[in-house]
Formats: C-alpha cells, sequence, structure tokens
C-alpha cells in the first residue's frame, strides 16, 4: 500500500529543512541575578530553593488573569460558537470522507511486495511511447 507518509522524507536529512527555531534562553528574573552575584562556595552545599510563596504572584499569572479572559483579542473573540460548530461540522466530515477515500483505496489497490511493485515500475517504463 503506498501512502503519502511513503513519499515523505524520513530521518535526518529530511528533518533538517523544517527543524524550528530552537527557544530562546530563559531570562532569570532580577532577584535572581542579585543571588548569582554572591559567591557560593559549590552547587552541592548550597541550600534547595524555597517554593514561592502563594502571596508572591508571577506576572504570567497576572497578566493571564480571569479578568482578562473575556477581553482577550485574536480571533476567539470574533468566532461565534455558531461559527465554531460549524467549522468543527466541515471538519468532522472532512475527515469521515478521507478515512473512506483511503479504505477504498487500500481494497482497490492490493498490497504489493517490494519486488512485485519494482517489477511493474519496470514494465510500464519498457514500452513507453513518446
Amino acid at each position: 500500500m503506498n501512502s503519502e507518509r511513503d513519499h515523505q522524507p524520513d530521518g535526518p536529512e529530511g528533518a533538517r529543512g523544517s527543524a524550528p527555531d530552537p527557544p530562546a534562553p530563559a531570562v532569570p528574573p532580577p532577584e535572581a541575578a542579585d543571588d548569582t552575584s554572591q559567591a557560593s562556595p559549590s552547587p552541592e552545599s548550597a541550600p534547595p530553593p524555597e517554593p514561592a510563596s502563594p502571596s508572591r504572584r508571577s506576572p504570567v499569572t497576572d497578566v493571564t488573569g480571569e479578568e482578562n479572559a473575556a477581553e482577550r483579542p485574536g480571533p476567539q473573540g470574533d468566532i461565534s460558537p455558531e461559527q465554531v460548530r460549524e467549522r468543527l461540522r466541515r471538519r468532522a466530515v472532512f475527515l469521515r470522507e478521507l478515512a473512506e477515500a483511503r479504505e477504498l483505496r487500500r481494497r482497490v489497490t492490493p498490497h504489493r511486495s517490494r519486488r512485485a511493485r519494482i517489477h511493474a515500475a519496470l514494465r510500464r517504463r519498457t514500452f513507453r511511447l513518446h
């Protein structure tokens, strides 16, 4: 059975062209920069970091709090629930038809061994007329 993934480049040769950018290095908060300026004898003898107290909130929590959830910019606020349902319905229909087509192709195109595929390709190429 020939599938689309048979024609996709695999391995390190195919993955080189589409590799994502590496993540940016994390920038420590200003408090951590002050801690690193103090000389510590060794990492083993250093006390473990204390967990953050609940009264101390990170900037991420402040920015993404529930107060701003309704005013969130982007496509989420612009799409009505009816449009979301319609999109999901169309997507489900598409995926169902795609699965049907794959199943049909699998039934009508019998699996051939590698030797049989090479032999059939050779026969097709042998008496080809321009």
